[in-house]
């Protein structure tokens, strides 16, 4: 990931922090982690190529996998 911010220390000494800080801080990160998430796609096509390469890994199991996946 080449856009990931830097922290420092102080902005990871929780003793510091007041309630609201640290919810706030909280939240932050939790959004951060959701928005990235969120922004991710699946190609189930090379997903499902990938998979098909695995040994032990039939047409049935493969359809039950991709089916998963899609859920």
């Amino acid at each position: 990931m080449e856009n990931q911010p830097t922290i420092d220390r102080a902005l990871y000494k929780i003793k510091s922090m007041d309630r609201a800080t640290m919810d706030n801080f909280v939240k932050n990160v939790y959004q951060q982690g959701y928005n990235d998430a969120q922004a991710q796609s699946i190609d189930y096509d090379n997903l499902k190529a990938d998979l098909a390469c695995i040994k032990g890994i039939g047409e049935s199991r493969l359809q039950k996998i991709i089916l998963k996946s899609t859920e």
